[in-house]
């Protein structure tokens, strides 16, 4: 199992400069990969040009690129350039965000996100693998039929053969659609324990395409925090978890919110969705039962997490990204260190 580090959205609460010792830092250590996000502030294409450019050896990812934000001919025009820039360390991370933010910030419907999404993932391999781009799909055509526009073909390459594509998605069919299409899975708060649930989704994609999943990257987001005190680490975990759960989306559409209830906590979710969209967001917080946390996060002693990364591992987790809940850059990169160790003796 590799590691990787998430560095997140840019520009919340450390520097350029911190964040860059980091992710060199990371580097050094062997980590696998370092990705970047977005949603409505800082853009991740930028962040891993940046990246790229004072780094030699560790793969650069977004997690994710928004579809909403791109058409799908810009996402591998990005993801080419970047795989030139980085010497062929590209990795394609996207995902279809989410209805507030596709809808209030992009200006994008959020409707028939399968159908999207497979059309969309079929012009960024077409674009990538430098064919003419002529699509005609459900929700995609290429070119337009009643204008000027051109079937055209990406006029730069890639360095790598092809461009790893990996699909953020939560829900049974998304998740199997990521087996079908995709080239790995970044899903966020997974269980390792209800990962066999998941896996058989990404089972029945592949199926529909006639593959296997051997080599298939499924790709973790986990919090982390090793502390010999178990309660502290633990409520560190709780905005984050507490977010997605109870405000990742609305009262009837939260993806987390529901991928909680399939692992069990259906009173959980409920509770901590209602207190957290009435406004009571610490009281939210307080309500996530620990042994959620301890499901979903990496915290505790070290002889907590040295365990819980075997699991990860014999789970069938391709590569562990990592977001080391500090604030500081020291004690982020002696996360990321304690992290490294640890898996090493794991």
């Amino acid at each position: 199992m590799k590691l990787g580090v998430n560095i997140g959205y840019w520009g919340l609460g450390l520097t350029s400069a911190d964040q860059l010792e980091i992710v060199q830092e990371a580097e050094r250590l062997g980590y696998d990969s370092v990705w970047a996000a977005e949603a409505y502030g800082s853009d991740a294409a930028t962040v891993l040009a940046w990246i790229a450019a004072q780094t030699s050896t560790i793969k650069v990812g977004s997690a994710i690129f928004q579809m909403p934000a791109r058409s799908a001919a810009m996402t591998a025009m990005t993801a080419a350039t970047l795989d030139q820039l980085s010497d062929g360390r590209m990795l394609l991370g996207i995902g279809s965000s989410g209805p507030q933010v596709a809808e209030g910030w992009h200006g994008q419907r959020f409707a028939r996100q399968l159908a999207r999404t497979r059309d969309y993932v079929a012009v960024v391999r077409k674009a990538l693998a430098r064919e003419r781009v002529e699509y005609h799909g459900d929700t995609l055509e290429l070119p337009l039929p009643d204008g000027p526009g051109k079937a055209l073909k990406l006029t730069i390459g890639t360095v790598q053969q092809q461009i790893p594509i990996l699909l953020a998605a939560i829900g049974p069919k998304n998740t199997a659609l990521a087996g079908e299409i995709a080239d790995g899975w970044l899903p966020m708060l997974l269980s390792p324990e209800h990962l066999p649930m998941q896996r058989e989704s990404l089972e029945e994609g592949a199926a529909k395409a006639g593959r296997s999943l051997e080599g298939f990257r499924i790709t973790p987001n986990v919090q982390v925090l090793v502390s010999d005190d178990l309660d502290a680490a633990r409520d560190a975990m709780r905005p984050i978890v507490g977010l997605y759960v109870g405000g990742m989306g609305s009262r009837d559409k939260n993806f987390y919110n529901q991928l909680m209830q399939r692992y069990g906590f259906e009173a959980a979710a409920k509770e901590i969705q209602d207190l957290y969209l009435d406004g009571k967001k610490e009281e939210a917080c307080a309500a996530i039962p620990g042994e959620l946390l301890d499901l979903v996060t990496l915290c505790g002693p070290e002889d907590v997490v040295r365990e819980r990364l075997r699991v990860y591992r014999d789970a069938g987790v391709h590569t562990l990204n990592l977001s080391p809940m500090a604030f500081d850059k020291a004690e982020r990169i002696r996360q990321l260190q304690i992290v490294a160790r640890l898996a090493e003796e794991a």
